[in-house]
């Protein structure tokens, strides 16, 4: 399972021009399910995410988690994530999860976080065409793998 953050002052993500989530401060993540995740990968990623120090202290350091400052998450499901683009022009995706496991994994991720999280979360649609805005903090993005 790979997982793009980014901090964020705001981020939403729209369908068809209507906002479907929105977050204040916090993390983007982009979500990507890969052949073979199971729910084991899941929580890793999430306890992961939560607790990952992206965020500054008052020294200055990025030094806090999510779940330090009590941000807020938004979740993208992003299949092109998990893209092999080693060979070629065009990417693969031979590696993502077909689009039913994935969007299992996808909602198991989302109940998870909301528990966890307490409901600090937004997402968008699985398998929808979807429009992100954010503004990216500092800016701050790491890829992240369980």
């Amino acid at each position: 399972m790979l997982g793009l953050i980014q901090r964020v002052t705001s981020a939403s993500v729209s369908i068809e021009e209507n906002i479907h989530g929105h977050i204040n401060q916090g993390i983007l993540l982009l979500l990507g399910v890969e052949k073979n995740d199971a729910t084991d990968q899941a929580d890793q990623l999430l306890k992961k995410i939560l607790n990952y120090r992206i965020f500054t202290d008052d020294s200055g350091k990025m030094n806090q988690s999510l779940t330090d400052i009590t941000g807020e998450l938004l979740v993208v499901s992003q299949f092109t994530l998990a893209a092999d683009t080693k060979k070629g022009l065009r990417p693969s995706f031979s590696s993502a999860a077909p689009p039913t496991e994935a969007e299992i994994l996808y909602d198991y991720f989302l109940d998870q976080a909301n528990k966890i999280h307490n409901g600090k979360i937004a997402s968008g649609q699985f398998g929808a065409d979807m429009q992100v805005s954010l503004c990216n903090d500092g800016p701050v993005t790491f890829l992240l793998s369980s």
